[in-house]
């Protein structure tokens, strides 16, 4: 009986030995494997996907036509905000910035020169020649207190430029300028717009 048992201790067991062996990883079924990098946003997908070609000459115009707008649109907001990527070259640069808030920061005869102007022409249009000669000389004064604000102005200009921008390449000549025809504009009209309310020191 010994000689059995001793046999029988001997003798591997058929049942595989488990273990030694990993358990297998139960993966979930929402699991997906990584790519290996981080999945881009819908919106950078959308703007990877190729747009289709136009079908006819007609569409290719419609689509020019339709990016010119949304590129006005973009520069016209970016201008209202005050981004100056968005500015026409004749407003970009710290003097004009400055020039700008200058004119913005004061009432100009400039509005009220067109307005009067308005008036002046129907008051000689009337026939009345007593009406008519009232309205040359309100247009005359209208037109003096014009030059003189721009005079004002100018004055202003050159003041703060050689305080603030010294070394600045910039013509005076160009600055006057500038500022005289944004002067002239109304306020609600102004582009890029103002940045300062009237009354405010620069």
């Amino acid at each position: 009986m010994a000689l059995f048992s001793k046999k029988s201790s001997d003798t591997p067991s058929s049942e595989p030995d488990t273990s030694a062996e990993e358990s297998p990883v139960v993966e979930h079924r929402a699991y997906t494997p990584g790519k290996g990098r981080a999945t881009p946003k819908r919106t950078v997908a959308q703007r990877r996907k190729a747009e289709p070609p136009p079908k006819n000459r007609k569409e290719a115009l419609a689509r020019m036509r339709a990016k010119e707008k949304n590129e006005r649109a973009e520069r016209l907001a970016g201008m209202k905000s005050g981004d100056e990527r968005y500015f026409l070259p004749r407003d970009k640069g710290p003097e004009r910035a400055m020039v700008r808030d200058i004119i913005d920061s004061r009432r100009n005869a400039g509005p009220a020169f067109f307005a009067g102007a308005f008036i002046v022409l129907i008051m000689t249009m009337v026939g009345d020649p007593y009406i008519a000669a009232l309205g040359n000389i309100i247009w005359l004064a209208l037109a003096v207190a014009m030059i003189v604000d721009t005079f004002f102005i100018c004055r202003k200009i050159k003041k703060m430029m050689r305080e603030r921008f010294p070394k600045s390449t910039e013509r005076l000549g160009s600055l006057y300028f500038y500022g005289g025809m944004r002067a002239l504009s109304f306020r609600k009209l102004r582009m890029p717009k103002p940045r300062v309310n009237v009354g405010d020191k620069i």
